[in-house]
């Protein structure tokens, strides 16, 4: 289907403000970039409470008072160089409040001064301590979930083939699964689509350097098929124009061809990022209420 007509309305409004590409700025201007194209969120919520997770800043949304909630540890997107906690701040409300359960935001280090490992092995910390003090943030430590978008959906899919603590459900959206870069929407929707293939060049450099990007914690679709097999069960979201469609649905068609429950919805007409832009796009908040309603199913049982 063609490019949905709100998306490209914000593709003409990004165009127009004249940023130069990913690619031609430093780590800190695109940092600069994006902090000065955020809006605080309005939306209510009963609690946010920034926490020190080992170390670690992590940011607590509760929808309300109870003390037996699920919890969703939530890695936010950004190529593994941007992004933080207020980057996200919209999206983890809107999961908490629709899904009536807590979320912990992680504010993992980022690349290139924190290259691989260092963002994930800040997710797999987090997440280990979130279980270990799951009362004290009112949750229940039997009823963990994983999830991130992009770059912070890579980092859930591999925590949760990692798995350090008993997990019940992964939420992935457009996630980074293969960063040999070789499906072929890289080459289908490589300009002209907010994330660009040269953008995700430069995310995927400053990650990994000379790494080897088939090493399953890099690019968790090359995990063995027993390690996937093993992981909860998972929701995978996907956007038509998007680099990274191909990759996130070859990895939902893998995790259910392994028996994992899957659901896998691809957002025709939609690029990158709107999961993350529900001010702007009506499928940013169809998605944001998508994954809400999953997570609130899966999290109350």
């Amino acid at each position: 289907m063609p490019l949905h007509p709100q998306a490209l309305a914000l593709l003409d409004l990004v165009a127009a403000i004249g940023d130069p590409p990913m690619e031609e700025m430093s780590a800190a201007e695109a940092r600069a970039s994006r902090k000065a194209r955020q809006l605080p969120s309005t939306a209510p919520i009963h609690e946010v409470r920034d926490i020190d997770a080992n170390g670690i800043p992590t940011r607590l949304y509760r929808p309300n008072d109870r003390t037996d909630l699920g919890l969703l540890v939530y890695f936010h997107g950004g190529g593994w160089v941007i992004g933080d906690l207020d980057s996200h701040d919209a999206v983890c409300r809107a999961l908490a409040n629709g899904s009536g359960h807590a979320v912990l935001s992680v504010d993992y280090r980022l690349a290139p001064e924190h290259p691989f490992p260092a963002p994930l092995e800040d997710a797999v910390t987090a997440t280990r301590w979130a279980h270990a003090h799951a009362a004290e943030l009112g949750c229940r430590a039997d009823r963990i979930a994983v999830g991130g978008d992009s770059a912070g959906g890579n980092l859930a899919a591999v925590v949760a083939q990692l798995a350090p603590v008993p997990l019940v459900y992964q939420l992935l959206v457009y996630p980074v699964t293969d960063l040999t870069c070789a499906q072929p929407s890289y080459e289908e929707n490589a300009t002209g689509y907010f994330l660009t293939k040269a953008a995700m060049r430069w995310f995927i450099d400053h990650y990994i350097g000379g790494a080897d990007a088939k090493d399953p914690r890099i690019s968790p679709l090359f995990a063995a098929d027993h390690v996937l097999a093993a992981t909860p069960p998972a929701l995978v979201i996907t956007a038509e124009f998007d680099p990274l469609r191909d990759e996130g649905d070859v990895y939902a068609t893998r995790l259910a061809a392994l028996g994992v429950p899957t659901s896998h919805v691809r957002f025709g007409g939609m690029f990158h990022a709107f999961f993350s832009l529900g001010d702007f796009v009506d499928d940013g908040r169809a998605a944001n209420a998508l994954a809400a309603a999953a997570l609130g199913a899966t999290l109350s049982r």
